[in-house]
């Protein structure tokens, strides 16, 4: 199975359980999904698998990948704690890129441009991944770049949904240029200021995405 073909698979498990439609504590059936998507059980258990790894889904004994609901509360916690590791990523990367690390920055911007232009959520996301990494890598603290990365991957689903949000892709794409104008001017503070604020407006609008979703409990709104 080709990697986007598997990213658009795990995804629309993700959003299935984002949106409600599977429930806390219900078991996701392999062969039911392959079934349903029209694949073998292999990329849906690779995909059950990688949704383990991030926490929506947990694997039993005997009973198989079982629904997990960590709460919005919990999902808002780690995006505070996200703004604040972009936010050192950012202004140690603007005291330490070199010029290999700016030249990766400016193309990874570049792709986030094209693929807002295509108005493709979803291919945005992959590409403000990548945006996103390209930072860490520049920090140079491989601890700080382990960390980032982990807690980057555990809020994907998050991130990746709220992009559908109106107009999150063309703020989020003028918030890139921002923080890129930053790093390569070297204004560390800028950087981390800029970066904490793009990840606390991603949460504030995750608390908004989880009212529309129909959740019961909305975190209470704070500011980084």
């Amino acid at each position: 199975m080709a990697e986007n073909t598997f990213h658009k698979l795990r995804d629309e498990i993700e959003n299935g359980i984002l949106k409600g439609e599977f429930e806390p504590g219900e078991r996701l059936d392999e062969v039911q999904l392959a079934t349903h998507f029209g694949v073998s059980r292999t990329p849906i258990r690779e995909a059950l698998m990688q949704l383990s790894a991030i926490g929506l889904v947990e694997i039993r004994p005997r009973r198989g990948a079982v629904v997990v609901d960590p709460g919005p509360e919990r999902v808002f916690e780690m995006f505070e704690v996200m703004a604040e590791l972009e936010g050192m990523a950012g202004a140690l990367a603007a005291r330490r890129h070199t010029n290999q690390d700016r030249s990766a920055l400016l193309a990874a911007h570049k792709k986030c441009e094209s693929a807002a232009t295509s108005q493709d959520p979803d291919s945005y996301y992959y590409e403000n991944e990548a945006f996103h990494l390209a930072i860490y890598a520049a920090s140079h603290s491989g601890f700080l770049e382990e960390q980032c990365a982990a807690l980057h991957r555990r809020l994907r689903p998050y991130r990746r949904l709220q992009l559908h949000v109106h107009n999150r892709m063309k703020t989020s794409l003028k918030e890139h240029g921002e923080i890129v104008e930053a790093i390569l001017a070297g204004d560390a503070e800028a950087a981390r200021s800029l970066l904490r604020i793009h990840i606390a407006v991603q949460g504030d609008r995750f608390s908004d995405l989880v009212s529309n979703l129909g959740k019961r409990t909305r975190p209470k709104s704070t500011t980084a």
